[in-house]
């Protein structure tokens, strides 16, 4: 279940032979200090938070995937796993950390038709409509200047995980874009099948028109046909519970996830990596994104929900961590510009998910944690009982915290004059 893995150094500079140049970073990266055994102390702590799940992990299906992150002095980077109870075959429902990959490619997309002559940007405004002309959505109140665009709704999927935002860009993509798009690039345990909106056409999406200044159109893409049939998934535990509520009643049958989304925990992360690391990956299997785009994702996926003006959510009904489970889920008011915590969570149907990048600033750690579990005491799926905040989002902001302290543990206790313990 639990399990230590050290991956290959994913940097190499160019005009040295690749064993030389190997060699030489491997033998720089032998001075370094990786923390082993962090996530095994920290889920046999005796944080009551962790224990309430830990003591019946099987139960709440828990899978965590720690990477440290080392450099060497060329800027070299190793990735060093520890893993618990990680299973690609093992089913959990995704829930909004769906949002992350269809945010990343709607960049891409933007990119693309602008390499292919077509004047439009992130910040272009625009219509969405259905073919008989009606209009879905052309203002937005959140925006500044009331206007629908990429950049802005992408904006809100990070600040406050918007549904609507994620719908919407969804249909400008398309599914088969979508798909195809991450399976090109390795993320094979990444299936997106929905929007999150009931009774809604996945297969068919509405249409868009990008507008100028003056209203002039300057792109319109009608409505897309998705024309790659998606399997249900024949994966472990893709039914849940004892009974389920459906259109209102309850079916004392599972609850079946066969066609529901689906990404992996090894594929979150990757995900995530791909954005925060691109040099670390093969230009296969990047993302084709323009620097200004790596920017503009890193940095509204590292802000705290109330570090906006537009969209500004200091509404009293939001707070700093409304979007971050790890390190400070329990807490309001409690995030401190030190520790940037780059991610996305998701909860839904009992199961609360985060993957994220947390750096340190003050201690320059740096480390990946992504991690799932399921709280839901009755093992009745779709009745909105579940125990995201006595047990789920307590258990994920102690699991931050303790790898937080354990792997900062060695820059504190080296420091001059501390006392060991």
């Amino acid at each position: 279940m639990y399990k230590v893995v050290k991956q290959k150094v994913n940097k190499v500079k160019k005009g040295l032979p690749y064993l030389l140049m190997l060699n030489m970073i491997l033998l720089s990266f032998s001075n370094c200090q990786s923390n082993k055994g962090v996530l095994q102390r920290v889920i046999k702590s005796n944080d009551p938070a962790i224990q309430a799940i830990m003591k019946e992990a099987p139960k709440h299906e828990v899978q965590i995937l720690l990477t440290q992150i080392q450099r060497d002095t060329t800027g070299g980077l190793l990735f060093e796993e520890e893993q618990y109870q990680l299973d690609e075959q093992q089913y959990f429902y995704p829930a909004s950390t769906a949002k992350l990959p269809v945010a990343i490619l709607a960049l891409q997309k933007i990119k693309e038709l602008r390499s292919s002559g077509i004047p439009i940007t992130a910040t272009t405004p625009f219509v969405i409509g259905t073919k008989e002309g009606k209009v879905v959505v052309a203002t937005d109140s959140t925006h500044q200047e009331g206007k629908v665009t990429i950049n802005h709704l992408i904006k809100k999927i990070f600040l406050v995980s918007d549904n609507d935002a994620y719908n919407y860009l969804f249909d400008f993509l398309g599914r088969d874009y979508i798909n195809s798009e991450l399976t090109k690039r390795g993320l094979s345990n990444t299936k997106i099948y929905h929007k999150f909106l009931f009774g809604a056409d996945n297969n068919t999406t509405w249409e868009y028109t990008f507008f100028d200044e003056n209203k002039d159109t300057l792109y319109h893409q009608p409505k897309l046909h998705a024309q790659i049939a998606l399997k249900p998934h024949e994966l472990k535990g893709i039914k849940k519970g004892v009974a389920h509520f459906s259109d209102g009643a309850l079916i004392n049958a599972p609850m079946d996830f066969s066609e529901k989304n689906r990404i992996s925990i090894r594929d979150l992360q990757e995900i995530l990596k791909r954005v925060l690391f691109p040099e670390a990956f093969s230009l296969g299997e990047r993302f084709d994104l323009t620097t200004e785009d790596y920017s503009f994702l890193r940095h509204w996926m590292s802000r705290s929900t109330l570090e906006s003006s537009w969209p500004d959510y200091n509404d009293g009904v939001h707070w700093d961590s409304y979007g971050k489970f790890l390190v400070y889920g329990d807490q309001k008011g409690a995030m401190t510009p030190n520790i940037r915590i780059y991610n996305k969570v998701g909860y839904a149907y009992g199961t609360l998910t985060d993957v994220a990048y947390i750096k340190d600033e003050t201690t320059g750690l740096e480390f990946f944690l992504t991690a799932t579990l399921l709280v839901n005491e009755n093992s009745i799926f779709n009745d909105d009982k579940y125990e995201f905040e006595s047990l789920g989002i307590p258990y994920l902001a102690a699991l931050g915290r303790g790898v937080l302290k354990e792997l900062n543990r060695p820059y504190f206790s080296n420091k001059p004059n501390s006392t060991n313990r």
